[in-house]
């Protein structure tokens, strides 16, 4: 079985997260040494969180790192149909929405808030960055988060 960052599809977009960072925060995602390959591997098997979506009117997950599924308990396909809003409560979701919106205006946002599991679970994100994501021709192609830190609430 071909794991997702195995994908030619996904070893593309794993430049696009990478690049897309560092264009826009001016900082390294991971170290980017190594083939588009070895970079999609070790991206997909970071030690922190890392999703992105799409451009669709209710965004669906396109990526979500080992970290992002083990966290939100689902597989890499049952996580790629989820639409990312989703992944917030009802009361918080205009909050999501303003940050959402501020990225893209300013290209990135730091952030922190509350988010729910696939099962319901609630977690808080303390560090978390949201990007825009900008292909080869320089177009607007979806939004990615990143955060290192992520408490389970009880």
């Amino acid at each position: 079985m071909e794991f997702p960052w195995q994908q030619e599809k996904i070893i593309l977009h794993s430049q696009c997260l990478i690049q897309s960072f560092q264009h826009l925060t001016g900082k390294q995602l991971i170290d980017v040494s190594g083939s588009p390959r070895e970079i999609s591997q070790a991206l997909f098997h970071a030690p922190f969180v890392l999703v992105s979506h799409g451009t669709e009117a209710d965004p669906i997950f396109n990526y979500g790192n080992h970290q992002a599924l083990a966290l939100w308990e689902l597989s890499w396909d049952d996580f790629t149909k989820m639409p990312s809003r989703k992944t917030a409560e009802e009361i918080v979701q205009q909050e999501r929405d303003r940050l959402l919106a501020a990225a893209t205006t300013q290209g990135f946002s730091y952030f922190s808030g509350i988010r729910l599991t696939s099962t319901g679970k609630r977690f808080h994100i303390q560090d978390g960055i949201l990007w825009n994501l900008i292909d080869e021709q320089n177009r607007y192609c979806g939004q990615a988060a990143v955060c290192s830190q992520c408490t389970f609430i009880t």
